[in-house]
């Protein structure tokens, strides 16, 4: 029987999670799509239905013949807003949740919400930081004096009020290890197992903040992305601070779940463990890895890959049974 090692995410309070035995039983419910599809090809049809009226009615009073002509006569001044300070990815970014601690510089309004946006926003500052700092959580400068177990101890404190909040600290070659798979694959899908409903997926997506110093990944229901496109709400957000990274050879880790999301503490849990796993941070901290470690982690490497390229030999069968084996 294979030991158990202990996670690279050292510290990050798990729950018990379904068993890899139960996740195979439940694999014949889940439904298989092609995912890659949903994510980069699908038009917003079903938010376009939703608001045909009133966005009819807003081209009819600007003198538009139809949406598309209202669309058209936007278009210029959508991508400026999605390409100013932003992060440029195959697809539309994620709007944030409320009270998420993140904004998302490169979404823009659709042209029914511009006029109202316009008189209610307040003007931004040169050059702000789109996700809050580590110094405004803690005092940097404090903490950084601290050896290694009583930092560890305060960083979880700080996040112990709530069970909806996620915390770890991170060795930086762990991290790091993350996020050059990340700059080359920012996005891909993980899933998560459901007692009697078989597997949900997940679809995922890294932000890059150096105002900040900062990375945060995002996670959102596939199927909240499919029906609403760039308009789904993310459910959890996990934000990466790498002030401690060189001299303490840390990252510090926090995030959160959101209540109304449909997603319980768990199973955010369970996909952080997971994008660990996918993106490399477990190897990471091993010298050498035996031959079927090494095997396994090579296909995971490979389905981030092909997620992010379009590679055809990506597929939802493969991500189970990868993740079969994590659990």
């Amino acid at each position: 029987m294979a030991s158990v090692r202990i996670p690279a995410l050292r510290h990050l309070a798990t729950y018990p999670l379904l068993s890899a035995a139960r996740l195979q039983t439940q694999r014949r419910w889940a439904q298989v799509h092609d995912v890659r599809f949903l994510v980069t090809k699908q038009p917003p049809q079903a938010l376009l239905d939703r608001y045909r009226e009133k966005l009819n009615q807003k081209a009819k009073d600007e003198g538009h013949g139809s949406i598309d002509d209202l669309k058209s006569a936007y278009a210029d001044k959508i991508d400026a807003e999605r390409k100013k300070d932003g992060i440029e990815y195959p697809i539309p970014t994620i709007p944030q949740a409320p009270e998420t601690p993140i904004s998302q510089p490169n979404r823009g309004p659709i042209p029914s919400q511009q006029t109202a946006n316009a008189a209610s926003a307040p003007p931004s500052a040169s050059g702000k930081a789109a996700v809050q700092s580590l110094d405004e959580i803690v005092d940097v400068e404090k903490i950084r004096e601290l050896p290694e177990k009583e930092l560890t101890a305060v960083w979880r404190l700080r996040h112990a009020n709530s069970p909806q909040k996620l915390c770890a600290v991170i060795p930086t070659s762990s991290y790091k290890a993350m996020e050059e798979m990340a700059r080359k694959s920012p996005q891909f899908v993980l899933p998560v197992p459901h007692e009697s409903q078989g597997a949900e997926i997940h679809f995922l997506q890294w932000t890059f903040d150096a105002a900040s110093n900062t990375s945060t990944v995002l996670f959102t229901q596939l199927a909240e992305f499919k029906t609403r496109g760039e308009f789904a709400q993310p459910h959890t957000t996990v934000t990466h601070h790498l002030d401690l990274a060189e001299d303490k050879g840390l990252v510090l880790m926090q995030g959160q779940t959101m209540e109304d999301r449909g997603v319980q503490p768990e199973h955010a849990k369970w996909l952080v463990m997971c994008l660990q796993r996918f993106y490399g941070a477990w190897e990471s901290t091993e010298a050498e890895l035996d031959g079927s470690r090494k095997e396994r982690a090579d296909e995971r490497k490979k389905l981030v890959e092909w997620f992010g390229s379009g590679d055809s030999r990506f597929s939802v069968e493969k991500l189970l049974e990868e993740a079969e084996r994590i659990g």
